[in-house]
């Protein structure tokens, strides 16, 4: 079954993740505060059965993100607003996704990390994970997509290969500051 042939409308919702493999990384984060790392990314797979897999895609979050291994017994809340978007992005992950859906992943980073959660979002990208994403910082997701689309008050306005954006010169002068 491919996401083409199910009208998202009629779908249950409780079976979104678990069967479909949608996945979404909210704006904001949205962990849970109070939960280590580790406990964090366990949740996300509550749906999976497979233990083994988890495990491996729990490795490989820990592999993407070095610094979530260090941390894996410290409670979210109380980490970077950087390592808590490595979180969700890693949360997301082990859910069993097949399709990603980001908000905003670079929001209140600095430039460093974002850049660090845009090349691991790539190489989750190249390993299969369909990924639709959400960002305003326009360069960095031009950058990104293969594709892409321009939303002003909630119309799409202008839509292209990242390619026809990146050149049209309208989207330069508007968006990429050129």
């Amino acid at each position: 079954m491919t996401l083409g042939e199910i009208n998202m409308l009629d779908y249950p919702p409780e079976r979104v993740v678990s069967e479909l493999g949608i996945s979404h990384v909210p704006e904001g984060r949205r962990l849970f505060g109070n939960m280590t790392v580790l406990e964090n990314m366990q949740l996300a797979a509550y749906a999976r059965k497979n233990k083994s897999r988890i495990q491996r895609d729990i490795d490989r979050m820990f592999a993407v993100f070095e610094r979530l291994e260090e941390r894996k017994d410290q409670k979210a809340g109380t980490m970077s607003g950087g390592e808590q978007q490595m979180l969700a992005v890693a949360r997301a992950f082990v859910s069993g996704r097949r399709f990603m859906l980001l908000d905003e992943p670079s929001m209140g980073l600095s430039p460093l990390l974002m850049q660090r959660v845009f090349a691991a979002l790539g190489e989750i990208n190249k390993e299969g994970t369909t990924i639709l994403l959400v960002e305003q910082n326009a360069r960095m997701a031009l950058n990104f997509a293969q594709y892409a689309y321009l939303l002003e008050a909630g119309r799409v306005i202008k839509e292209g290969s990242t390619e026809e954006m990146a050149n049209d010169p309208e989207v330069k002068k508007s968006y990429l500051g050129g």
